[in-house]
């Protein structure tokens, strides 16, 4: 069905998801995008988990693997060795959210669950939950490149640390220091399969994706400038029609919203 007209906002999906809340009945919801595929047992895990928890982020993995989809793959891996990979689903009860989220934010997974915890609710990252997805085309995988680096708005340290990368890299290389980006590319690949084993994780990650962290770090190091210059000069990041210029609220600045 189509977002209801009266909800306003950039965000495309998340007017989508405040229309799907807004008309269904059970207090457990899924929210997923439509390359997302259940089985029956991540999908019982999930609700499941919702009896205790008000919000639940299981964790994506591609059905197929052509080559971005394994460099991809190195970003969840590293992801879930610091705080948990961000998946195209969640579970969420809906009383949790029966006064909506923002709409106009670019990073709607972030925002949707600082609001339920700003709200009182309890999060959880089910390591343990494999969801699978299907892999974007390449084409669409290009498109994603500045718009999950500008997500890191809402994450400045994260974002600092990806502005690090290329200037860290172009000094190394005029001082020649090879064995230092040597050191720095192994350290991301052992960071990686960390994040692979982590909860059973090998069963659904290919190892090759810890091979290719390297490459994702420097390519997220490249799109935090284009994101920042886009930021800078543009005053946001394009989304389907809109320019968004936020990427997600802090858990505090929503508390500090609420009457």
């Amino acid at each position: 069905m189509p977002p209801r007209p009266h909800i306003s906002g950039r965000n495309g999906k998340v007017r989508g998801v405040l229309t799907g809340l807004a008309v269904s009945t059970h207090d457990k919801v899924i929210i997923a995008d439509d390359d997302v595929r259940y089985d029956s047992d991540a999908l019982a895990a999930v609700l499941a988990a919702l009896d205790r928890y008000d919000v639940v982020r299981p964790q994506n993995y591609f059905l197929s693997l052509p080559w971005h989809a394994v460099c991809d793959t190195a970003r969840t891996l590293l992801n879930r060795v610091s705080g948990g990979d961000w998946p195209g689903t969640l579970g969420v009860r809906r009383r949790a959210l029966l006064d909506g989220y923002d709409a106009d934010v670019l990073f709607e997974n972030l925002e949707l669950e600082n609001t339920v915890i700003a709200n009182g609710g309890r999060a959880l990252v089910a390591y343990d939950v494999y969801v699978g997805r299907r892999a974007p085309t390449t084409k669409q995988f290009w498109s994603q490149r500045v718009r999950q680096a500008y997500d890191e708005f809402a994450r400045p340290h994260r974002l600092a640390a990806a502005l690090a990368v290329v200037p860290a890299v172009g000094m190394s290389m005029a001082g020649r220091r090879y064995k230092a980006l040597l050191v720095a590319a192994i350290l991301c690949m052992v960071g990686a399969e960390a994040g692979r084993r982590k909860a059973g994780g090998h069963r659904y990650f290919p190892a090759l994706a810890s091979v290719a962290a390297p490459v994702w770090v420097l390519e997220r190091g490249l799109c935090a400038w284009i994101a920042l210059l886009l930021k800078v000069g543009f005053g946001g990041v394009r989304y389907g029609e809109a320019r968004i210029a936020k990427a997600a609220s802090a858990v505090k600045e929503l508390r500090a919203r609420r009457p």
